[in-house]
């Protein structure tokens, strides 16, 4: 294990959260953290722009973390940013700060893909994981669903309701009427209508709730003696008719209900009356275990050379009939011909880039099994579209990128900035491509890339290639045309075997 410490950043709609755990062998226990309520979802205008207030409150927040930080390595943290984050049209440029804040890169990850690493999070508390359990977690912006057995997720679904955004919608003032209530249930309701059935149909043994609210939910109910062993159908009746003759949050008197999460109470409040009724719930246990450890358990696996991303990569070659076999002659050849450029690159930064240029290179022809006429763009849109657990949003943007540009003009890649690490790969891909293009295997690869010691690369090939394969050559010869175009120029060095680099 590289490291014994781990860290795990949670940029959620209601609060960050930073968490620590010490690794002993394959658990994670936790060691320190912190939290700052943000609110970062109600910041969120109806235009999907997210005001200055909010992002300075979130920058303010990551530079707490900062300082907490400084001595971890990058490998050893990851920093993910959940569904404000996913909506916000100024996301791209708030991530900038954030990242110079926090001093690590952050992640944007899809709905599905939080509503995984809840589960593994969850699973990793349950005293028996083995039973099939049904984790709720409703965050500040969406609220989370998975049905699961022992660590592995059977149903995953993120709605785009949560605790904030309903706490402001339907309880704008703080005001707590039969009307307001009813309103945001029926809401609420109305978007869980799409999953009810089938999850009713799967069913559970356990229903399980993380994260915030379901806390808060807990304890009101047990401390009030509303429940007991967690949030109960019953209890939620009583808490509901407390709410009511109460008329205002401001006049609340709960046992429990902590300052912080008062603002936000209501919406969770609707939003677990809701799932209650629609999924025929009648008890929910509370579990300590949310996105935060599933981060930790998600970084473990990666250091343990169980990356899910490696699962999923092999699933969509299954999925999309991909001729795996030429896509490991093209992996291969990328890898060669990167080789050189990555003892420049710290460890895992080189690993990491030897990943997605293998990653990309495995599934650029996944487009093929929707058509042949620009299926690199088909295959573009699926990873830039499609649930690949264990990859977050921009990773997954990344790699449908690359393999856009793996053929065709290269131009359509020209707003990547001029020092992007992905032209190198871009570049490395479409040489790969291009030394495989007959689909049958070569003895060795006749081409090398070398850094130019003016300006951009150097393609070694050998003559005796060039001459046994014109087709090839006069593609190469296109190639190197088109990088000079774009600014980024190769330049095209032919050897005799004697003094020909053999990669």
């Amino acid at each position: 294990m590289p490291q014994s410490l781990v860290c795990a950043v949670d940029l959620g709609s209601n609060s960050f959260r930073l968490q620590i755990g010490k690794v002993r062998g394959n658990q994670i226990y936790p060691l320190d953290g912190l939290k700052e309520s943000v609110r970062l979802a109600a910041g969120l205008g109806t235009d999907k722009m997210l005001d200055e207030a909010a992002q300075q409150r979130g920058l303010a927040a990551l530079r707490l973390f900062n300082e907490r930080l400084r001595s971890f390595p990058r490998e050893a943290v990851r920093a993910v940013a959940t569904n404000t984050l996913r909506v916000a049209r100024n996301a791209p440029a708030f991530l900038l700060r954030a990242e110079e804040a926090l001093g690590f890169p952050i992640e944007v990850i899809a709905g599905r893909e939080e509503a995984r690493l809840i589960y593994v999070g969850v699973a990793h508390t349950l005293p028996d994981p083995g039973r099939q359990q049904l984790v709720v977690d409703i965050g500040g912006g969406s609220t989370e669903f998975i049905i699961g057995r022992d660590f592995e997720a059977l149903h995953l679904e993120s709605l785009y309701m949560g605790c904030v955004s309903f706490s402001l919608r339907y309880f704008p003032d703080g005001a707590i009427t039969r009307a307001a209530l009813h309103e945001a249930e029926t809401a609420a309701g109305t978007q869980l209508d799409a999953i009810a059935a089938t999850y009713r149909a799967t069913g559970w043994e356990l229903a399980v709730g993380s994260s915030g609210s379901a806390k808060a939910l807990v304890d009101v109910l047990e401390l009030n003696g509303f429940s007991e062993g967690g949030i109960t159908r019953e209890g939620l009746t009583r808490l509901r008719a407390v709410l009511l003759k109460a008329g205002h949050v401001d006049k609340l008197d709960l046992e429990g209900l902590r300052a912080d999460r008062l603002p936000v109470f209501l919406g969770g409040f609707a939003i677990m009356s809701a799932v209650f009724k629609a999924l025929e719930v009648d008890r929910m246990v509370f579990s300590e275990g949310a996105l935060r450890l599933g981060v930790l358990y998600d970084l473990l696996g990666r250091y343990h050379r169980h990356d899910l991303r490696d699962a999923t990569v092999q699933n969509f070659i299954q999925r999309y009939q991909v001729d795996a076999v030429q896509a490991r002659r093209v992996a291969d050849s990328a890898l060669t011909l990167l080789k050189p450029f990555l003892a420049a690159m710290p460890g895992p930064a080189a690993t990491e880039e030897a990943r997605f240029l293998e990653w990309a290179a495995l599934l650029h022809e996944l487009g093929l099994s929707v058509a042949h006429s620009s299926y690199h763009k088909h295959t573009a849109y699926i990873l830039a579209n499609a649930d690949m657990p264990g990859f977050s949003r921009m990773d997954q943007g990344r790699l449908a990128r690359l393999a856009l540009a793996h053929r065709g003009k290269l131009e359509r890649v020209v707003p990547l900035g001029p020092r992007s690490p992905d032209w190198l790969l871009i570049l490395c891909l479409r040489l790969a491509v291009i030394l495989n293009r007959s689909r049958v295997p070569r003895e060795t690869q006749r081409l090398a890339l070398e850094t130019d010691r003016h300006e951009g690369y150097v393609a070694v090939v050998r003559q005796e290639w060039m001459q046994a394969w014109p087709l090839s050559a006069a593609t190469l010869q296109d190639e190197v045309a088109q990088w000079t175009r774009v600014g980024h120029p190769v330049r095209l060095k032919v050897v005799r075997k004697t003094t020909a680099q053999e990669p």
